[in-house]
């Protein structure tokens, strides 16, 4: 069985349009907080990723929206890692709302780039490793 990663996020009204629904752009916004937040339950942070020289562009983002989120829900990020870990990663995300609801479901495709050279590169096996509790 696949081990997910959860984190909680409320919505603040800025994140909001005009009828208090989340704007569908946030969403990437809160991808973000949860795979972020994965890679810092393993030890890390970004910051430490790039000071080791190693560059997580996103080259690929699919949302499927299932239901509005609005001002003030709590939204449950539940995340894990799909498929093989090398030279790109890819984070399997759902959001749910306080009720348990299914906001929408997302998957983000990262790769590896070598911060020196520019270059997609693998994954250093020792992060690998550590990643590798979420798939």
């Amino acid at each position: 069985m696949s081990n997910f990663f959860e984190n909680t996020l409320r919505v603040r009204y800025g994140e909001t349009d005009q009828m208090g629904y989340v704007y569908y752009g946030n969403y990437a916004q809160f991808l973000e907080v949860a795979r972020t937040e994965l890679i810092r339950s393993v030890g890390l942070t970004y910051k430490e990723l790039e000071e080791m020289g190693i560059l997580l562009p996103v080259v690929n983002l699919n949302i499927a929206y299932r239901k509005a989120a609005k001002y003030d829900d709590l939204l449950k990020l539940s995340t894990q890692i799909k498929g093989t870990i090398s030279k790109k990663i890819s984070f399997a995300t759902d959001i749910y709302n306080q009720d348990n609801q299914l906001i929408c479901r997302a998957e983000v495709e990262l790769i590896f780039i070598n911060a020196s050279t520019g270059k997609v590169m693998n994954c250093p096996k020792d992060l690998n490793f550590k990643l590798s509790r979420y798939q």
